[in-house]
């Protein structure tokens, strides 16, 4: 006997060329459909602007589907510190059980535009970073956020074949100049820094 719950018909699809896995699904919420979003980052527009998530099975745990499905998301919002969501295809609390531990996937074209001087983290990783003298300074790997300021976390190679990380803010005092089309940081900043 199978405990987990059925879960919704939804159509298959295939993940666009430009999908980046942008949250989890967690609980269900309230009896309507609704479910909790746990989202990767603290400002989860692209899951608002999105009216097409892809979903893929968790990591771990039973499997309610293979595959790519497309989820049709007819409502996104902050709930009291929370995301929550709902679909056209999710009519009750069972079905948005189903859900618990999908993987969310969105579009990066579906992204609202930056601001000027703001940037997606997902467009700075893979950038190379050189210093005001061309001194290439290594790739970013991954972004953290201190909570006052966000940091580039650069792999560059060491001695042996050893791969090294140097982190530099990510703040106007430090940064020169992003220039995504060329996929390039300017910083100014010391190797031995």
């Amino acid at each position: 006997m199978n405990d987990a719950p059925a879960f919704p018909r939804l159509d298959s699809a295939e993940l666009p060329a430009d999908a980046i896995e942008v949250a989890r699904i967690g609980e269900a919420w309230g009896i309507k459909g609704w479910f909790k979003i746990i989202p990767f980052s603290a400002q989860p527009e692209a899951l608002f602007s999105s009216k097409r998530w892809y979903l893929q099975p968790p990591d771990r745990g039973p499997k309610p589907f293979g595959g790519t499905v497309l989820l049709p998301i007819k409502e996104a919002k902050d709930h009291s510190g929370s995301v929550v969501a709902c679909s056209h295809d999710i009519q009750d609390r069972t079905a948005a059980e189903a859900l618990k531990g999908a993987r969310v996937w969105v579009a990066r074209s579906s992204f609202p535009s930056a601001a000027p001087d703001e940037y997606y983290w997902v467009d700075l990783i893979g950038l190379s970073v050189v210093n005001r003298e061309g001194l290439d300074l290594g790739v970013v790997t991954d972004l953290l956020s201190t909570g006052p300021q966000t940091v580039l976390v650069i792999q560059y190679p060491g001695p042996e074949g050893k791969t090294l990380e140097r982190m530099v803010p990510f703040v106007a005092a430090y940064i020169d100049q992003v220039e995504l089309p060329q996929k390039l940081i300017r910083v100014d900043w010391q190797p031995e820094y």
